[in-house]
């Protein structure tokens, strides 16, 4: 039972934190409380103390219990990285980078905690209980529960030929790059742990020479990509690159014209609650099946009325595995006949 307690997600923790004035610098930027410091001094300097400027990212990584005193060696670098991509990944926080002092002998970055989000909380876990078995294991998911959640399929189509086709198994997602992420750079990128999916070569399609020249134009403004991840509250992105990226899925305003993602910006794609609603709407007879598919759209716009996607020239395509297997297992529910049907055509693969 002591785990359930301990369960205070970032934003409660943090705001805990700063009201606490346990650690020096934290504090308020504004008197609405709607932004804080936090103190950001690099390891390097000469000044550094680890039992003060590290404290706060200790503080977390004990809290999460990946530190614990005596067990684990001290790495302060670590911990703060811990922080930092918990804070880059959270929808309740949103750097502020003009306010941030980073040259000044005592250095802190900004952040606002996003309120719109707040108020959302009651009627997600509302949402949640409707699906009951489905929803407790994903909010309270054991670990290897926890990992098939997370899961994502993730195609890579040059002109709408598949390059590359992979099923992502970090919990911190996926990078799908040009290259790859530059190592010591988990400021500007996030989590290192991230899987990592390099575009491939444009000669690994059968492309003609000017379609393979684009290409190789188009994937220099990629360098940086797009993270990509599950959450137990929906699908997210974040995109990094110069390359612009346009996108299709659940949460998309339009379906019949292009859908921009802002730089390193998080942007949901696709919403949990809303899902098991949707699915359970359907299941009852009240509504489609619904929707699961994300599309990526790199370099050009889309949704394009005008353009067939077979003729764009880099796409992803994004299935988060939760909802598939969610779908197959309650059609598969519905009749008996059915299940009949598609057990047949399984070709002897065991279905549950």
């Amino acid at each position: 039972g002591r785990k359930r307690n301990r369960h205070l997600h970032l934003k409660e923790w943090l705001v805990a934190q700063i009201e606490s004035g346990k650690y020096e610098g934290l504090c308020w930027e504004d008197e609405g409380k709607t932004m804080f410091r936090i103190p950001w001094k690099h390891a390097a300097k000469k000044d550094y103390k680890q039992t003060e400027d590290a404290a706060l990212f200790k503080a977390w990584a004990v809290y999460k219990g990946k530190y614990k005193e005596g067990r684990d060696r001290a790495d302060p670098t670590m911990w703060k990285t811990r922080l930092r991509c918990a804070l880059n990944k959270s929808t309740d926080f949103q750097e502020v980078p003009e306010r941030n002092q980073l040259d000044i002998t005592e250095p802190y970055k900004v952040y606002r905690i996003e309120q719109d989000l707040s108020h959302h909380d009651s009627s997600r876990s509302l949402q949640l209980k409707t699906l009951p078995n489905y929803s407790k294991h994903f909010v309270h998911p054991s670990e290897q529960q926890n990992a098939a959640n997370f899961r994502m399929e993730v195609r890579l189509l040059y002109q709408g030929q598949t390059v590359t086709k992979v099923i992502t198994e970090s919990l911190d997602g996926c990078f799908i790059l040009q290259g790859h992420v530059p190592l010591g750079n988990e400021q500007i990128y996030g989590p290192c742990s991230a899987q990592q999916l390099s575009f491939p070569s444009p000669g690994s399609a059968a492309l003609p020479d000017c379609l393979a020249e684009a290409m190789n134009r188009l994937l220099c403004h990629l360098e940086r990509g797009v993270l990509l991840w599950v959450a137990p509250d929906g699908v997210f992105i974040k995109r990094f690159c110069q390359g612009r990226v346009y996108w299709s899925g659940p949460l998309a305003q339009h379906a019949d014209r292009p859908n921009k993602l802002e730089r390193e910006k998080t942007c949901k794609l696709m919403d949990v609650p809303s899902f098991l609603n949707a699915l359970q709407n359907s299941l009852q007879g009240k509504g489609p099946t619904p929707s699961h598919e994300i599309e990526l759209c790199f370099g050009e716009e889309y949704p394009d009325p005008n353009v067939p996607k077979t003729r764009k020239l880099i796409m992803a395509h994004v299935l988060p595995l939760f909802a598939v297997e969610l779908l197959q297992r309650f059609s598969l529910g519905q009749t008996e006949e059915k299940h009949q049907n598609l057990t047949s055509n399984a070709k002897g693969k065991k279905i549950d």
